[in-house]
Formats: C-alpha cells, sequence, structure tokens
C-alpha cells in the first residue's frame, strides 16, 4: 500500500511549486514520483501527425513523491501518514488518527 495514492490531495513542500495544492492524477511507484494536476507544468512540443495537430502543449511532468504531502482531511494541513489495521483491513491513517480513503479531498 502506497502512502499516496491516485485521488489524494496533497501539498507540494518543497522546490518551485511549494505551496501549491493538486490532486495526484497518476502515481509512478516504480520510480517514487506522482503527477499532481496543476503542479511541475512543462511545455511539450508536439509533432504534427495526420491524426492530431502539431503545437506546444502544457503537461504536468511528475515530481518525486518525497517532495508532496498528504493532506488531512480533518483539518485541512499537511500531514504524514501511518498505518493502522481495523476490521481486519490495512488503512492509511493522519496523525490526527483520521482514516484516509483515495481519493478523499
Amino acid at each position: 500500500m502506497q502512502r499516496i495514492q491516485n485521488g489524494d490531495t496533497v501539498v507540494v513542500i518543497r522546490g518551485e511549486d511549494k505551496g501549491k495544492r493538486g490532486k495526484v492524477s497518476r502515481v509512478l511507484p516504480d520510480r517514487d514520483m506522482v503527477v499532481v494536476e496543476g503542479v511541475n507544468s512543462v511545455k511539450r512540443h508536439i509533432k504534427a501527425t495526420p491524426q492530431r495537430p502539431g503545437g506546444i502543449l502544457d503537461v504536468e511532468a511528475p515530481i518525486p513523491m518525497s517532495k508532496v504531502m498528504l493532506i488531512d482531511p480533518e483539518g485541512g494541513k499537511p500531514t504524514r501518514v501511518k498505518y493502522k489495521v481495523e476490521t481486519g483491513k490495512k488503512v492509511r491513517v493522519a496523525k490526527s488518527g483520521a482514516v484516509i480513503t483515495a481519493g478523499e479531498k
């Protein structure tokens, strides 16, 4: 189980986009990176093909998982994540004690 999953709301704690919040759109566990909506936008030059026009697109690039923190569902502040076993299932829990479900704001 990953500490950060698709649909989680996170805040950037280091780098150029420090302080920005966004929703995780993709997790790359093999590279320990995440793609966050509205964070780390870069320009991609796309060559035209018969199926699509070319141009310059703004896309979100992956950022290291260590540079983001999960938002506490109760307090709305960044929090660390711990694990707990409830009714035979392993769940993510914020430091405040709130259970974190995937895709929660």
